[in-house]
């Protein structure tokens, strides 16, 4: 969790659910050929908790990310008008890991712009920038940080087509 997400806002009680299904998926992931394990967990508006693991392929560019994992399930199960109202992702390998762009552009279909966002990511420990985000492990620590999914993908492709 960042520091400037609020404290009040009760969703932040599920984050530690959420994470914690996600590590449980993390151990299901199918990685074979990089070894990165990846779980994500979404807590519904109904209430409910889906979790997927990323499934990779010899052909890279046909892996299933997680994320996309989790919500197709979600769909499978509980039908396509689902709202995610938070989200959550790790990795068994100790690395920073947000979801990636067409991880995001999937999930914008189901998220509202304050959903939050659960990832590992690198976070600075010098004095010069003590919350500011690290590019290198170099001076960081890795912390589970939590940001509304607007932050992910501030300009997410809409044609406004929906119902």
């Amino acid at each position: 969790m960042t520091k400037d997400t609020p404290q009040s806002d009760p969703i932040l009680s599920d984050l530690a659910a959420l994470v914690a299904e996600a590590t449980r998926a993390a151990h299901h992931a199918y990685a074979p050929y990089s070894g990165f394990r990846v779980g994500a967990a979404l807590l519904l508006h109904s209430g409910q908790l889906v979790s997927g693991a990323n499934v990779e392929n010899v052909s890279y560019g046909l892996t299933i990310c997680a994320e996309r994992a989790a919500l197709v399930r979600a769909i499978a199960q509980y039908g396509p008008t689902l709202r995610i109202r938070a989200a959550a992702v790790v990795n068994l390998n100790h690395a920073p890991s947000p979801p990636c762009g067409a991880c995001r552009q999937v999930l914008a279909e189901f998220c509202s712009p304050d959903t939050l966002i659960s990832f590992p990511a690198l976070e600075c420990t010098t004095l010069e920038s003590p919350t500011k985000e690290c590019t290198s492990q170099e001076n960081a620590a890795l912390v589970q940080q939590t940001r509304p999914f607007s932050d992910l993908l501030p300009f997410a492709f809409d044609l406004q087509l929906k119902p």
